[in-house]
């Protein structure tokens, strides 16, 4: 293998005899499977045309001469030279990502899931960076598995290029004294079937090269590597800067070469290594020209760096853990070179950087998300607070009045029913509403209440639940929930009338039908009760005892009636005198009505109050049933929604393997 120069591109036939003719051992396969631009692929047209001709020349395209040990022995030996061997796959080896049984397919499918559920409740800037790595993961994954992709940062004057050179065994990257030196990406590859990737750095065909013949070009240890030298990220250009930052983002794994003069530059910690602490597995970071250091200064400015390394957050790869390799060496003499080397080597052979890379990104990711799916405690509703909605809405909508007023309605009746005919006549002279009368009175000391005391309840309810079930969530998943019980709110107060008004037909026809409901609805029925909302208490139904009730009051009213009679006609002279029999016929009745009526009135305390209670507890369903359907509903499925999105972010954390 050899660098392809612009030189190579006009002489590509000299470019690979010369490379044959220093490397005997070499297979002729590495003279013409390189497709890795557009000077390679011009360099392997000709080896092609040259080996077609020296394989039908009877053999002096080689050699020069017919003698050999067989007879098409000089063809052959010409043919080796110019072209590879007809049994040879000259096709680039390329070997795309396969299903995968590590964590990382999960935790992309995770992330991709957990993205699409978001959409909805998550602005575009908050998932951008996470579609960019879903996005990069896909572009990655469909290349090569067999290269590993490594790039070459630092400041200027760092000795980078300088490094670059020393690792790939020749003189590619320019070096000097004049600043910037580097202005755009170079890649060595060291393989063939890396065009892809290097289309994806978007490198152009000039800048790419092969490592120059020699023990770099031939260890089987870098067999694989694609190392990239990048531009300086300090460099006054923009566009260098930018170039770095772009391709920083879709590499492999990074060697951070730094100096003794700024090492510590904040610039370089604040932009990568802390952003990238993360990264710490896929990242080198040399100390280079210690030869400049006398004496021990090269150990106190590294052990210095690694202290700024572990500020930075960066987990440092000692004594076997997992994570960045810090090491010192001079590019310049060599001295360290072969070391970093080996590393590099052992890190291209075991072909996880790729997935190291894209695992870490993932994590970078989710730590980012974490502020707006992570919440504080255990949110949702519970049943308290569920409880403690109805019972608002239920006093929002009356239900205890209605329960009251219900009870009130059935000691009327049965006063009315059971009640001596005088008492009956009084309270008929009452209901006619005159001036004074006990029930215009009660209405003008007991006025109704105001329809916007009752919105403002039920508004109040919803907001004190909707505040309960976002509690400690984060906020975009917050404001959702409020958002569901606000608009599950409009239209609450109607429909909770509305509802009470169908329900009322099981409970009786109402009285002052006409009038407008609680909330402002015009239903004028009652609720499911049988009390209409906008009117008066609906009759309630007569227990069975009570015409035996009215029969025996009836019977007390004959005998005042009885009794008086004849006392009168004693009096008028038309019957005999007699008072004691007329008199205990008549006090019987005065005694026996009020007697009978007290004897009801105490026989429906029981049913009366079961009554109202069945009446407030019908409500009160008929409440809770309309504002689960309207609010408590849709807050509930929001929470659903934020658990499922919560299960999808912990399954992409789950097999973190930086601790983010």
């Amino acid at each position: 293998m050899t660098a392809v120069t612009d030189e190579d591109q006009g002489n590509g036939t000299a470019g690979t005899g010369e490379r044959n003719q220093e490397n005997p051992e070499a297979p002729g396969k590495e003279a013409g499977r390189w497709d890795d631009g557009l000077i390679a692929r011009r360099a392997a047209a000709v080896d092609a045309r040259s080996g077609d001709s020296g394989t039908g020349d009877s053999g002096t395209g080689g050699t020069g001469s017919g003698d050999s040990r067989t007879g098409d022995g000089s063809g052959d030996s010409a043919g080796r030279a110019g072209s590879a061997p007809e049994d040879d796959d000259v096709r680039p080896q390329v070997e795309a990502y396969g299903p995968s049984g590590g964590p990382l397919p999960t935790r992309l499918d995770a992330l991709r899931e957990l993205v699409g559920l978001s959409r909805a409740r998550l602005d575009r800037d908050t998932l951008a960076e996470a579609g960019r790595v879903l996005d990069e993961a896909a572009a990655r994954q469909r290349l090569s598995s067999r290269h590993t992709v490594v790039a070459i940062a630092g400041a200027t004057g760092s000795g980078k290029s300088t490094l670059f050179n020393a690792l790939s065994g020749a003189q590619i990257s320019d070096t000097g004294l004049r600043r910037p030196t580097t202005s755009q990406p170079i890649a060595c590859s060291w393989t063939d079937g890396a065009a892809g990737l290097l289309d994806r750095l978007a490198i152009p065909g000039r800048l790419r090269r092969r490592p120059h013949p020699g023990p770099a070009a031939f260890d089987e240890a870098l067999q694989g590597l694609v190392l990239v030298d990048l531009p300086d990220h300090d460099s006054a250009a923009t566009a260098h800067r930018d170039q770095v930052d772009r391709v920083l983002a879709l590499v492999d794994a990074v060697i951070w070469v730094v100096d003794p003069e700024k090492y510590a530059d904040a610039a370089l910690h604040e932009r990568y290594l802390r952003p990238l602490a993360g990264h710490a597995e896929v990242t080198f970071v040399v100390l280079n020209q210690i030869d400049r250091l006398p004496g021990e200064a090269a150990d106190l400015v590294l052990d210095d760096l690694r202290r700024l390394l572990d500020e930075d957050g960066m987990a440092l790869g000692e004594h076997g853990e997992p994570g960045a390799t810090v090491m010192s060496l001079s590019a310049l003499t060599g001295d360290g070179v072969p070391e970093l080397r080996e590393m590099v080597g052992r890190f291209v052979q075991e072909r996880t950087a790729a997935t190291r890379r894209l695992s870490a990104d993932v994590d970078a990711v989710a730590a980012r998300l974490r502020p707006v799916y992570v919440a504080e405690g255990r949110p949702g509703l519970g049943e308290r607070a569920r409880e403690e909605f109805t019972d608002r809405l239920a006093e929002a909508v009356g239900a205890a009045a209605a329960g009251q007023a219900a009870e009130r309605e059935w000691r009327r009746n049965a006063g009315r029913a059971c009640g001596t005919p005088w008492l009956r006549l009084w309270r008929w002279y009452e209901s006619r509403g005159l001036p004074g009368s006990l029930d215009r009175m009660g209405q003008a000391l007991a006025p109704p209440e105001e329809e916007p005391t009752a919105r403002q309840r039920v508004e109040q309810a919803v907001r004190i639940v909707a505040d309960d079930a976002s509690a400690g969530l984060p906020a975009p998943w917050a404001l959702a929930v409020r958002e569901a019980a606000f608009n599950g709110a409009k239209g609450l107060p109607e429909a909770l009338d509305e509802l009470a008004a169908k329900a009322a037909a099981g409970g009786g026809s109402a009285k002052g039908s006409g009038g407008s409901g609680r909330f402002g609805t015009a239903s004028g029925r009652g609720p499911a009760t049988g009390v209409a909302l906008g009117g008066r208490p609906a009759k309630p139904p007569r227990p069975k005892w009570w015409p035996a009730a009215v029969l025996a009051q009836a019977s007390m009213t004959l005998l005042q009636v009885f009794g008086g009679l004849w006392l009168l006609g004693q009096i008028v002279g038309v019957l005999e005198p007699g008072l004691v029999v007329p008199a205990l016929i008549m006090l019987a009745g005065v005694v026996g009505g009020p007697l009978v009526e007290w004897s009801c009135a105490a026989a429906i305390r029981g049913p009366a109050r079961r009554y109202g209670q069945d009446t407030e507890r019908r409500l009160r369903e008929a409440a809770a049933g309309c504002g689960r359907a309207r609010v408590l509903d849709p807050v509930s499925a929001e929470l659903v929604r934020y658990r499922e999105v919560r299960e999808r972010y912990v399954a992409v954390t789950e097999f973190s393997t930086t601790g983010q």
